[in-house]
């Protein structure tokens, strides 16, 4: 074991590592020259017996960095990333750089990966020490992978995400490879499976994007619950999803250590064996990816042992804890056991930055923007002031439009389209289905995503949207609930991204109001104190038109931004038009806009978030004024404008957004000598304006939903009446 300062010729990008160890045997014969020749972008073969000795060295190299990167801050993940290190150095040598994952926790690895091919240089990050002082630290290293490092193209937090951002850019970017590494914990989540299968019924020629589980026996702290399977029975459960071809490579084939269980670890066997194992892998990668890139649906299963070649085996490898420093004994026996010579981290870097024709951070299909169709100007419609439409239609007539201009834009439904009032989308687009129908607008072209899963709509929506493309996620308000977690980390990644990328775009519909007869089970609109939540994220704008014009400018707005996340709610319903094209427009910028006001001896401000909501509230004016007094009826349409700079992280945002509406401003809309905020859902979307009102002022919002004949009725059951705000008014003026 050679110690760093003493180490000659030492690569200045090893700076920092610990430990150095000797020359492996017959490295002269196989490491002499790097694998990846000069000016290719992949090994010549992966039967090369210089290719997999190096492909070994690789793997080596990047469970020694992910354990010495994570062990620097006593935190992290090593375990499952370890497991799978051959496969991952595998294809790096192969040459394949758009590579995904759906673990969160594989972080540290990744990181290692695009440290070793220069990605991380973008961010200033040059040596092994920068790396393991940069680990989770802000402005550096996430713990779980983030929209802003140089080279990785998606982010990964909760597990069943990743394989949506694998499939978006498998449909971008026809022809290249997007392989996604699946935890086998993260099988245990229903999403991965079903988004699948329905993407490959949906698109059967686009299979190149490759799945690779992570078979490794054990989940975060405890055995995987797919642990007990044997190996015919993952192959056939992957069989029975409509896997054509599905390829395991088991550790345990090339064990002579005699391990016991059915998980082994690699890196106790022989050199010997090790180098066959590593064979395995690299002719099953290339195997596999070949494959997809065919027209094959197909799968890489790994199988070996969780933290092999680590600090730990099993569970116990998945973390870090306090006191797992690198003076920990176990931790510096690992690192020692790991350590490779300067000629080795001098040869695994060449190939890494060879490969795929430079460093991820450049050549990634993420790095750069996707070239969007222009679309001109959208063929808005303004409807006459007192008329009745539907707000949902009038916005399905605008993304018709969008689909016609650019065939990459996908809408997403999983309750119909048809549902929310927004058939004319898929009249125009039609539902992307293998059986032509056009009784029901279907066909193999259609552009309209229809799984019946809230997952696998956002899923695909948001992947797409993070990708580069526009897209439109459609949902009933109350079920959306199911499709946030992804939404949510896209856009936090969107608001880290080094790249301009379109908003992700929803289109929430059915109201609670409107879902009398249905009872609770369709009225939750609590949904809205998760965007209220993420309006402080600075790049998150919850819109809420009041009628079929307003909408129309929303989504208009909505569709030429960039890097937000952008939800509309509207009501399916006809109701009556209360605002020009330009009301809205000015409410976009300042956030709210007068729609009526009336003189009295004292004036009541209404601040209203939605559009039935509005119904009571004028009857509740006209009672006033019948009374002497007055009502200003202030209809919040963009309610991220009304804080107050400070209020949020815009300014940490990329493509960061900094319009709110002054003080003076914010006086003129809702000053006045009482003020009731009135939304049919969570009061948290009120907060900008509670915050700084100085009037005597209340709100009345969403309680819970119940069973009633209508859309009065259910506003009735929770308070929303023009009774109650006529007495809460008087009460208010004293």
């Amino acid at each position: 074991m050679t110690a760093a300062s003493t180490t000659p010729t030492l690569p200045a990008f090893c700076q920092g590592i610990r430990y150095f160890g000797d020359l492996w045997p017959d490295f002269e014969i196989y490491g002499k020259t790097p694998a990846i020749a000069e000016n290719q972008t992949a090994i010549a073969s992966p039967t090369d017996a210089a290719a997999v000795y190096q492909t070994l060295l690789a793997a080596d190299a990047l469970r020694y960095l992910t354990l010495q990167t994570t062990a620097t801050k006593a935190s992290g993940h090593p375990g499952g990333f370890a497991s799978v290190a051959e496969g991952i150095a595998a294809l790096i040598m192969l040459g394949y750089k758009n590579i995904v994952t759906e673990v969160g926790h594989h972080a540290p690895g990744f990181y290692s990966t695009v440290f070793l091919d220069r990605s991380l240089e973008a961010m200033g990050i040059e040596t092994v020490q920068q790396l393991g002082e940069r680990f989770r630290e802000t402005h550096g290293l996430l713990g779980h992978l983030s929209g802003q490092i140089p080279g990785l193209l998606s982010p990964a937090g909760p597990l069943g995400q990743g394989q949506h951002f694998a499939m978006a850019g498998a449909k971008l970017h026809p022809g290249v490879l997007f392989p996604v590494t699946i935890g086998d914990g993260g099988l245990g989540e229903p999403y991965v499976m079903s988004s699948f299968g329905h993407f490959h019924t949906a698109y059967p020629k686009v299979t190149n994007f490759l799945p690779i589980l992570v078979w490794n026996g054990f989940s975060q702290e405890h055995h995987s619950m797919v642990s007990t399977q044997t190996n015919e029975h993952m192959l056939a459960y992957w069989r029975g999803n409509g896997f054509e071809q599905v390829i395991l490579v088991d550790a345990k084939d090339y064990d002579d250590a005699n391990q016991s269980g059915d998980y082994v670890d690699s890196t106790a066997f022989s050199l010997q064996q090790r180098l066959a194992f590593t064979q395995a892998v690299l002719a099953a990668v290339d195997r596999a990816a070949q494959s997809a890139l065919s027209g094959t649906l197909t799968v890489l299963i790994i199988k070996q042992l969780k933290g092999a070649g680590v600090h730990k085996r099993g569970a116990q490898a998945h973390n870090l804890y306090a006191g797992d420093t690198l003076e920990k004994d176990y931790i510096v026996a690992a690192l020692e056991e790991r350590a490779l010579p300067a000629e080795a981290w001098h040869l695994v870097r060449t190939n890494f930055a060879r490969s795929g024709g430079g460093p991820a951070a450049q050549t990634a299909v993420t790095e750069k923007e996707l070239p969007l169709p222009e679309l001109g100007d959208l063929p808005l419609t303004e409807f006459s002031l007192g008329e009745k439409q539907v707000a949902t239609t009038a916005m399905g007539t605008l993304a018709a439009y969008v689909g016609q201009q650019d065939p990459n834009f996908v809408v997403t439904n999983a309750d119909g389209n048809a549902a929310s009032g927004i058939n004319n989308i898929n009249q125009a687009l039609k539902i992307v289905h293998p059986t032509v129908d056009d009784t029901y607008y279907q066909g193999p072209q259609g552009q309209v995503y229809e799984p019946l899963s809230e997952d696998a709509c956002s899923g695909l929506a948001a992947g797409l949207a993070l990708f580069g493309a526009r897209t439109l996620w459609c949902s009933y308000e109350s079920f959306a609930i199911n499709g946030l977690p992804i939404w949510q980390t896209v856009t936090q990644a969107m608001a880290e991204l080094r790249r301009p990328t379109p908003a992700t775009v929803t289109l929430f519909t059915a109201g609670a109001l409107e879902q009398g007869r249905n009872g609770w089970t369709h009225q939750r609109p609590e949904i809205e104190n998760y965007f209220a939540a993420m309006m402080r994220n600075g790049n998150v704008f919850p819109l809420f038109p009041v009628d079929a014009n307003s909408i129309q400018v929303c989504y208009e707005w909505a569709i030429a931004t960039r890097n937000k996340g952008i939800t509309i709610t509207a009501s399916k319903s006809p109701l009556p038009i209360r605002t020009t094209l330009s009301q809205t427009r000015q409410a976009l910028k300042q956030g709210a806009i007068t729609l009526q006001s009336w003189e009295g001896e004292k004036t009541v401000v209404f601040a209203v978030i939605g559009d039935m909501t509005l119904l009571p509230v004028y009857e509740a004016a006209a009672h006033l004024a019948q009374q002497g007094l007055g009502a200003r009826i202030v209809a919040i349409i963009n309610p991220r404008r009304l804080y107050r700079p400070s209020d949020t992280a815009w300014d940490t945002c990329s493509e960061a957004d900094g319009q709110f509406l002054s003080d003076a401003e914010f006086n003129q809309l809702f000053g006045g000598d009482a003020l009731l905020g009135i939304t049919g859902g969570s009061s948290a979307m009120l907060e900008p304006v509670m915050l700084r009102s100085t009037s005597p002022r209340d709100v009345f919002a969403w309680k819970r939903g119940e069973t009633a004949a209508s859309a009065a009725d259910v506003m009735a059951l929770n308070g929303l009446t023009a009774e109650n705000f006529v007495r809460r008014s008087q009460e208010l003026l004293g």
